[in-house]
Formats: C-alpha cells, sequence, structure tokens
C-alpha cells in the first residue's frame, strides 16, 4: 500500500514539477582502474603500490593486507597507524568468511565517569586530547593474528617496505600535504609528535620529505621480534612511561593482556546479493543490514537516485536504525546485542509500516524511555588472483588520534576513548548521542561505525567496499552499495557520488554541496525534513571500492568487463586503485 502510494505520488511529482532527476556530480568520474589478477585501493598510493607488490610476489590478499597496514602508518599519518586500532573481513576463495577485532581497549583503570567533573558535567578535551584519551592499541597483534592464521608470507618481508619508507622518507605531494592542513596547532602541544610531523614548527610544504627515523627502529624491533615487542617490550614501556608522566592511566598489564577476537561476520542479503561486515562491537553491519532490509521495501531503481521519495526513504530508514545504533549496541562481552531482531526482515517491515510516505518523521519521538568516530579513519580494499578478498577499516579516532607521540617511538596514538558514551544523552566528538550500552568500563571496547564490508553474488566475489567517516561511516558504505546496486553506477561513479546522512540525533539532514537538485530540497522541506548542507568535504570519508566483473552491473550483464574494477574515492588527494 505504501509503496504504491509512493510509487503515484513519484509519478505526480515528476508530471507537476517538469523536472528531471539531478545530475550526478559524479558523471566527471574518472573511469575505475581495471586489471585481471589483483587490485589493491587505499588512500595513499604508496602503500597501494606496496600491497601489489605483495600480490604480484606471490602473496595472498590478507599479506597483502597486514603490508598496506603497515605501509600507511607510514605515509598517512593522519589515519594510518599502529597505534590505533580497527576491523578486518575476510572472505576466502572457497566462500568462508571471517572477522578480526583489533580495536582500542579501554585501559584496566578507567572508570564510567573519567571525563566527568565532580558536577557530573563533561569536561572539554578531556576524551580527545592527550594521554587521557588513549585506547590500548590493537593493529600490530591484529595483523599478526591475520598473517599468521591466514597469511603466507613472513612478517619481515611484509612489513619491509614500512620500514624503508620510515627510514628514507618520502617525498609529499598535494594529497599528502593536505592532510596535515589545520592539525598543525595540536601536534605543536606535544613535542615528539612536534618534531617528526612539522618543520621547524611550520606545515610540510609540497616536495617536502617525510623522514621517520623513530618510527622505523619501532617497525623494525616487531619485524625481529613480532607483537611482543609492542606488547610486552621496549615500545610498551616507553608508552607506559609517557603515559603516567602527562596525565594518562596506560599500564603495562593493559599491554600485556590485549588480544584479538576472531568473530562471525554480520550477515544479510539485499536483492539477491549476499552482504557480509562487521559484528559489535562495530555497530556497521548491523545498521547497514537494517537500513538496507527496509530499503528493499522501496523501488529504489524506478524512484531514481536522487528522487525527493528516495532521499526520504533512505532519511527514514536511518533514522530508525540509528536509533537502535545509539542505544542498543555495545561490546558484546559486555552487552547482549539484539544482532538477529535488527537484521530481520520482519523487523524491517515493522519499522517501514510505520513510515510516512509524505512526512517526515520526528526523532524526539523514538527516544527510548530512560534514555539520558572520525573522518580520521581509512579503509583500504584488497582482492587476490584466487579471489581471496579483504576488507580492512582502521583509525585513530580524531585528526592524528590524541595528537601525542611518546618519544622514542615514533608511533601517533589514538583518542579512541571519545567513542565511548562519556555521559549518556550527550553528544561526542561527531555528534553521536549514545546511550549505556556503550559506556566505559576497563577492558570494554567502544562501539564502532567501521564497516569494512565484503558482497558476492551467486557464490562468487561482487564488492569490496568500506569508508571512514565517523558516524557517516555506516551511511557512506551504505550509498556506495544502493549507487551500484539500484542506480547502476559504475564502481567510481558509486564511491564519489555526492553523499547524505541522518543519525537520529540531531534531528537534521547533512548533505554534500550538489547532492540534490532544488526541486528536490523543495519537496523534502515540504515533507517536513530539515536539510543542511555540509561543505566540510574532509568528514564525508573517502571511501575504496573493487567490484568484480565489470565496472557496473550493466558491463557485468554484458559480460566484457574487466575482471577486477578498482576506485579511489576522488575525495582522496593522494590515494590511488592499483592492480596488475
Amino acid at each position: 500500500m505504501r509503496n504504491s502510494a509512493l510509487k503515484s505520488l513519484s509519478f505526480a511529482l515528476f508530471i507537476a514539477c517538469g523536472t528531471a532527476l539531478p545530475q550526478i556530480a559524479a558523471a566527471a568520474s574518472p573511469e575505475p582502474v581495471k586489471a585481471e589478477r589483483g587490485m589493491v585501493v587505499t588512500a595513499q598510493h604508496l602503500a597501494s603500490d606496496v600491497g601489489v607488490e605483495v600480490l604480484k610476489k606471490g602473496g595472498n590478499a590478507v599479506d597483502a593486507a597486514v603490508a598496506v597496514g603497515y605501509a600507511l602508518a607510514v605515509v598517512y599519518p593522519t589515519a594510518g597507524n599502529i597505534g590505533g586500532g580497527g576491523f578486518m573481513t575476510i572472505r576466502f576463495k572457497d566462500g568462508r568468511t571471517t572477522f578480526l577485532d583489533f580495536r582500542e581497549r579501554a585501559p584496566l583503570a578507567a572508570t564510567k565517569t573519567m571525563y566527568q567533573d565532580d558536577k557530573g558535567d563533561l569536561v572539554k578535551g578531556l576524551s580527545t586530547n592527550g594521554y587521557l584519551a588513549v585506547g590500548v592499541p590493537g593493529p600490530v597483534a591484529g595483523f599478526e593474528f591475520a598473517r599468521s592464521r591466514y597469511g603466507t608470507r613472513p612478517l619481515k618481508e611484509l612489513i619491509e617496505p614500512a620500514i624503508t619508507l620510515a627510514r628514507e622518507g618520502f617525498q609529499l605531494e598535494q594529497g599528502d600535504v593536505d592532510t596535515f592542513d589545520g592539525r598543525t596547532e595540536r601536534l605543536a602541544k606535544d613535542p615528539a609528535a612536534a618534531e617528526i610531523f612539522l618543520k621547524a614548527g611550520k606545515p610540510f610544504e609540497l616536495g617536502d620529505k617525510l623522514i621517520q627515523a623513530d618510527l622505523a627502529a619501532s617497525l623494525s624491533s616487531i619485524a625481529e621480534k613480532g607483537p611482543d615487542a609492542f606488547y610486552k617490550g621496549a615500545i610498551a614501556d616507553a608508552i607506559v612511561k609517557a603515559s603516567a608522566e602527562k596525565g594518562g592511566i596506560l599500564s603495562k598489564k593493559d599491554f600485556e593482556q590485549y588480544q584479538v577476537r576472531e568473530l562471525e561476520p554480520v550477515k544479510c542479503n539485499y536483492r539477491g546479493y549476499d552482504i557480509v561486515s562487521s559484528p559489535p562491537p562495530s555497530s556497521g553491519g548491523v545498521i547497514i543490514c537494517e537500513i538496507l532490509n527496509i530499503l528493499e521495501g522501496y523501488p529504489l531503481s524506478y524512484l531514481g537516485y536522487g528522487s525527493a521519495e528516495t532521499v526520504h526513504a533512505m532519511i527514514e530508514a536511518m533514522r530508525h536504525a540509528y536509533v537502535d545504533r545509539n542505544t542498543a549496541l555495545g561490546d558484546p562481552d559486555f552487552v547482549d546485542n539484539p544482532v538477529a531482531k535488527l537484521t530481520d526482515k520482519a523487523y524491517a517491515k515493522e519499522i517501514r509500516d510505520k513510515i510516512d510516505p509524505f512526512r517526515a518523521g520526528v526523532s524526539e519521538a523514538l527516544k527510548p524511555e530512560g534514555f539520558g568516530e572520525s573522518k580520521e579513519t581509512t579503509h583500504y580494499s584488497i582482492i587476490d588472483d584466487e579471489g581471496n578478498a579483504v576488507a580492512v577499516t582502521y583509525t585513530l579516532n580524531g585528526s592524528f588520534g590524541a595528537g601525542v607521540v611518546a618519544p622514542g617511538t615514533g608511533i601517533l596514538l589514538n583518542n579512541e576513548m571519545d567513542d565511548f558514551t562519556a555521559k549518556p544523552g550527550a553528544p561526542n566528538l561527531y555528534g553521536l548521542v549514545q546511550g549505556e550500552a556503550n559506556a566505559i568500563a576497563p577492558r570494554k571496547t567502544p562501539l564502532s561505525s567501521m564497516s569494512p564490508t565484503i558482497i558476492s553474488k551467486d557464490g562468487k566475489p561482487f564488492m569490496v567496499i568500506g569508508s571512514p567517516g565517523g558516524a557517516r561511516i555506516i551511511t557512506i558504505t551504505l550509498e556506495a552499495i544502493l549507487n551500484v546496486i539500484d542506480h547502476g553506477m559504475n564502481i567510481q561513479e558509486a564511491v564519489d557520488a555526492p553523499r547524505l546522512h541522518h543519525q537520529w540525533l540531531p534531528d537534521k539532514v547533512f548533505m554534500e554541496p550538489y547532492a540534490l537538485s532544488p526541486d528536490t530540497l523543495k519537496l523534502l522541506s515540504a515533507m517536513g525534513h530539515d536539510v543542511e548542507i555540509d561543505k566540510n568535504w574532509t568528514i564525508w570519508g573517502q571511501a575504496t571500492g573493487i567490484l568484480v566483473g565489470g565496472e557496473s552491473l550493466a558491463e557485468i550483464a554484458e559480460g566484457g568487463g574487466a575482471r577486477y574494477n578498482g576506485a579511489a574515492d576522488s575525495r582522496i588527494g593522494a590515494g590511488a586503485a592499483r592492480g596488475y
């Protein structure tokens, strides 16, 4: 009934307005990069080169993912890291899947109210700046867990390119320089960080060389001794010492007790495509599946990209799903997550039946009783000659994390503790208003939006996708999927297309400039939607994706496309898709 009404409304509005659908900004996108044997897409071209070389030398997708992870720690310091945390989704050539959680953990000395004053008010900056904001890092353990179980190459071989890039340095291109823009004041406050990432107190310029000798030494130690060098040796000692001297609570036991979790991925099906994505402690896969299940009941392809009806359906699906994200989900070791319910198509229908096709919902009305992540994340997508696919998203949370480097390590540390609920009902760094399920507790992992996702069709890999973007990671990844499956875009157009976002609270639709036509905006306003144009392009994330069998559904259907088609978001100045 509602779908019929929506179709009728769409046609009536189209005739009444006499306007065509808005032009897709991605029409000017470059062609996807094409390859037959392997593809690596990252936010920094040198890291992409490292990954492809691993594949060429016989390594598999997991080997390449490990090498890329270490390389990004050198060449993409704003988000690439070994001092943060992340997730890895793997789909093996035989169709098996797994998920690795190497997210940051709260220190043993963490408390629920550690960022509040004696009146219960949040202390500004306490959860984002300095050592008190740092969670226990996980990438070194996570990469070795992946390599030792599912890789084929020795650690020394995979980490050597990163060591060379750190020791010998690399010349900064414009995209690299842009990542430092506006961040230098924070880095200047920490002497060890300033010594590495500033040049005589000033930002780096185009053509400068970034050399990171301390990081090269730390990486060399990890290459020789494995994760123990990071968690049980001199690196941990240096971080703990700096933390104690500068108001932090990290202890050696925090590092020694860190463990990677291997979990079952979240799975769902959208219009015949099998989705595999991140489970809690990430909200990403659950909420992507919930939104897709809701939208499956709408004829989006017929309604059209950027139409008021399509956008209205997307906004309302996001609104309802983010209520669940922000109130029900948390670390599975501490919270009983209702994953089965939230990914159930019957539950999606219940939500769909509540959505008025003609009026915007009201977020405040969805607030449960008793209710009181950053663009500086990076995602990379990899697939090898045998069809093994890996999607990795990892983060420092804020730009350059907490803005601190323990002297002698060269390692930037995260400010991931801000992803917890510092106070129920209070917005975090990215405006997310969250509840008790994500409250701070020792050894707990903060709820994440990171969504490394792999899609298959008829038992074969179809798409590898993910993005940074804090709370917007979910909707960025979602929209790339919709753009390919429902709107027929090629993979480059799909990741480049302008985006919109709604996260329940604040009750506002955020959109990129030119995402919607003036006519569509008027129609949405008449429905009651409060739309704000967000011109800060950096907060919209930089997706990286791979499509298998062609650059678009049309080319796949014709059977004439390249085997692998890679796309680095055009928002990434330094990113690249590399294939062979």
